[in-house]
């Protein structure tokens, strides 16, 4: 088995920046996974050493210099969201008014044109030091709603578009079945939607998880998947033990909807229906009562906050403080891609909670960092990623201390500088699996990502 050695000029280990760490890697079968495909269990793209109070690279070591954390997790992407990026700041409106753009992107994507704009989004989250995307997966089928002749064309080119962008993939395959309480799809809903919730099942059983692709689950929203729906896709997961994902409660005008349909919060209702616990999160968790706040914390339901994207809709703060405190897990998403940077991410969640309390210090840079990377990958259904420490994947990036937002860090502090400094731009190197993806700032598999992106959204804008 091939191994690897980096020497890390300072690492971030979870709770503290260590100067001179050395890394044993192995680095057998693909960039993303193993040889054969598997999923578990393999040495292959692991760490399988490390090694502390190494003052100087030894022999043939690939040196790493600045700070190296874990790979970072994105764990909510709508991939055709980028397309929307700038397109939809002109004038005023709400969440409403923006969805309506959405759905005319939505409609011009292809399982071609799809997989090229996926690909240049995920290069450019590789060059966001991010290894793994959460991907929240509901433009199923031809528009109309006809299935393709692969009924996972979409899906398939997801994964493919991850793999050729050098990046971890878990495909949460989406159930969006109504476009509201006791409604049908509107017609741009159509291609969202299998029908049933049985349907749904049926087809994303097809898919088949592979050695940078896990398979996942996700109920849209309690307004696009009927209440006697639910149990069936929790149950989908359950029996796999995969990751299940579900917006809830982003706009106040959704849990109007659900208490006047059902008398109870989106939050009780998922409840009931058995679709939370520890392998559920919930996606931006924003809206909610106390009660609420106490189901998700005592069921370990997690919280995937989104801050960019949640500023984007103004669609309001989340309560994510208490949510920690009652026993929620936090994550977090870049979501429509207003921006890709999960730093920034982990940033605003804090400058957020701030403006709301007037205080400072809710999270410490080390809980923010580890939201953004073990607790994101655990989300995903990867609990073996987001640390460095032998047997993890050994899937790390490296953000610059000398950059023009970083130059003057204390490296002992190196935590409080990526979270509260850094941006996208400052990440240097990103290696999935043991090998470079993006090596001093260039990807190493897309070569032009700036020329990939404009190409490719170019060609579903319309």
């Amino acid at each position: 088995m091939p191994l690897n050695t980096y020497w890390l000029e300072h690492a971030w280990l979870g709770t503290h920046v260590e100067p001179g760490v050395a890394l044993t890697v192995s680095t057998g079968g693909s960039a993303t996974g193993a040889a054969d495909g598997s999923t578990g269990g393999s040495a292959e793209g692991r760490i399988t050493a490390l090694r502390t109070g190494v003052d100087a690279p030894p022999p043939g070591a690939e040196v790493l210099r600045g700070l190296t954390v874990p790979g970072l997790a994105n764990a909510h992407s709508h991939a055709f969201h980028r397309a929307l990026r700038s397109t939809v700041q002109v004038g005023s409106g709400t969440f409403w008014t923006w969805r309506d753009v959405m759905y005319k992107v939505a409609q011009n994507l292809t399982p071609d044109t799809y997989f090229a704009l996926a690909r240049a989004v995920y290069a450019e989250m590789a060059l966001a030091g991010i290894t793994n995307v959460g991907e929240f997966h509901y433009v199923h089928h031809a528009p109309g709603g006809a299935r393709y002749a692969d009924p996972n064309a979409m899906g398939e080119a997801l994964i493919e578009a991850a793999a050729e962008a050098g990046i971890r993939i878990t495909l949460l395959d989406t159930a969006y079945l109504s476009a509201g309480f006791g409604e049908a799809p509107n017609p741009h809903q159509l291609r969202f939607s299998d029908g049933t919730a049985d349907a749904w099942a049926e087809r994303v059983s097809a898919l088949t998880p592979r050695g940078h692709a896990t398979i996942g689950a996700a109920v849209h929203s309690v307004r696009a998947v009927p209440a006697d729906q639910l149990a069936a896709v929790a149950r989908w997961a359950e029996e796999r033990g995969a990751p299940l994902h579900v917006h809830l409660s982003e706009q106040t005008a959704e849990n109007d909807a659900c208490l006047a349909a059902h008398g109870r919060t989106p939050t009780q209702l998922l409840a009931d229906h058995g679709v939370l616990g520890p392998r559920t999160t919930g996606v931006h968790n924003t809206h909610l009562t106390d009660t609420d706040i106490a189901i998700l914390g005592g069921s370990g339901t997690g919280t995937c906050m989104c801050p960019t994207t949640e500023r984007d809709l103004a669609d309001g703060i989340g309560p994510a403080t208490r949510l920690q405190r009652a026993g929620s897990p936090l994550s977090l998403g870049s979501d429509s891609h207003a921006v890709i940077d999960l730093l920034e991410e982990a940033r605003a969640m804090e400058l957020n909670e701030r403006l709301r309390s007037r205080t400072r210090g809710h999270w410490t840079a080390n809980a923010l960092l580890t939201a953004a990377t073990a607790d994101g990958h655990a989300s995903l259904g990867r609990p073996d990623a987001g640390r460095l420490e032998a047997g993890a994947l050994a899937d790390f990036t490296t953000i610059a201390l000398d950059s023009v937002r970083t130059a003057g860090a204390l490296p002992r502090l190196g935590a409080e500088t990526a979270v509260f400094a850094a941006t996208a731009a400052d990440v240097r190197h990103t290696v999935v699996a043991g090998r470079h993806i993006v090596r001093d700032g260039a990807h190493t598999l897309v070569g032009d990502v700036a020329a990939a992106l404009a190409e490719s959204i170019a060609a579903v804008r319309g």
